[in-house]
């Protein structure tokens, strides 16, 4: 009995121990979601390659333009000098409007600065999804 006892513990202790299966539909949904991933990932990378060339032809240019434009520097400081009176905004103003005491000329910056931040905002909330 008792080598018949010991056999029959030595098979058990041996056989493969069954492996407990997750369903059918969870296995699907996981190889859809590798599927969908490694699909997204092999898109990505010539993106970010093109990305990535921009970003040196941009740089080129503007290396170049800056070299190109080095002899001109006086004449842009001048320019640079009459920027307030091209943007003169009093004129676009209405003369209905009250004593303007300089809040347009916060008002203005504040605005662009909001929308400039939303704009960002917007594009990092929707790179995550």
């Amino acid at each position: 009995m008792v080598l018949v006892m010991s056999t029959f513990q030595a098979a058990r202790s041996g056989a493969p121990v069954i492996a407990n299966l997750p369903s059918a539909g969870t296995l699907w949904w996981r190889a859809q979601l590798r599927r969908r991933n490694a699909a997204i990932e092999s898109i990505s990378k010539p993106i970010f390659g093109a990305q990535i060339f921009a970003l040196a032809i941009a740089v080129v240019v503007a290396v170049g333009v800056v070299l190109s434009e080095a002899g001109n520097w006086l004449r842009l400081a001048s320019w640079f000098k009459e920027l307030p009176h091209i943007f003169d905004l009093s004129s676009l103003l209405s003369a209905s409007l009250p004593h303007p005491d300089g809040t347009l000329w916060l008002l203005l910056p504040v605005l662009a600065t909001v929308a400039l931040v939303s704009g960002v905002v917007v594009y990092f909330a929707s790179e995550k999804q």
